[in-house]
């Protein structure tokens, strides 16, 4: 039921959504999200770290509480780390349901889970220095809804 990887390799988003969705007969709904580095011209690389492992065992753990709280038939997460430059993808999150509404809360909820708890850690290197990404107080209160 869950596809959890942790790769510092790039993926392939259509292919990735096309093997998810294949052979699903007894899915409504599959819902998909891709995460795509951010440029604002000034940003030249993103560098992320995880501890292998721990990373993996806390996504595993987030998947279980969508599992629990929606009826779903699959999820999937896939999160880089490694250096990574504006317009590339950075992680992927598929969820599939019965029905549209459990789709798409657990992909949503996994998101919200992914930017402001997932045990990943983001330094940018920007024209002007490098710096070391901090949570914002808005990551953290789309947690709270859930």
């Amino acid at each position: 039921m869950f596809d959890i990887r942790v790769q510092g390799a790039p993926f392939d988003y259509g292919h990735e959504c096309a093997r998810f969705a294949g052979g699903r007969s007894d899915t409504g709904a599959i819902v998909t999200f891709c995460g795509i580095v951010r440029g604002d011209g000034a940003l030249e690389t993103m560098e992320i770290e995880h501890y292998p492992g721990m990373t993996e065992r806390a996504l595993r753990q987030i998947a279980k509480e969508a599992a629990r709280r929606w009826a779903l038939g699959g999820i999937m997460i896939i999160h880089r780390f490694g250096q990574l430059v504006p317009g590339e993808q950075i992680m992927m999150v598929a969820t599939a349901s019965a029905h549209r509404a459990d789709a798409f809360a657990a992909a949503d909820f996994l998101m919200d889970y992914l930017k402001s708890r997932a045990p990943f850690w983001k330094k940018e290197m920007r024209k002007d220095g490098t710096s070391w990404v901090a949570a914002k107080a808005s990551d953290e209160d789309a947690l709270m809804r859930w």
